[in-house]
């Protein structure tokens, strides 16, 4: 189960929860019970250090275009 991350606007604390997907979207309190909270962008996954490939230019990379 994915895991989101939350940040409370009124105390600004920031908080994990486990939900499904479906309910990614679903109104938060944070663990102090306040209601005023904001799912941030996560940036887990993002990243990594696969590089472009290499080699000809042109629309296509490969200089068929003509």
């Amino acid at each position: 189960m994915p895991t989101y991350e939350f940040r409370c606007r009124t105390c600004d604390d920031t908080f994990e929860l486990q939900r499904p997907m479906s309910e990614s979207s679903s109104p938060a309190s944070c663990p102090d019970g306040h209601a005023d909270t904001v799912k941030l962008l996560s940036m887990a996954g993002i990243g990594g250090t696969t590089q472009a490939p290499q080699g000809g230019g042109g629309c296509c990379g490969g200089g068929c275009c003509g």
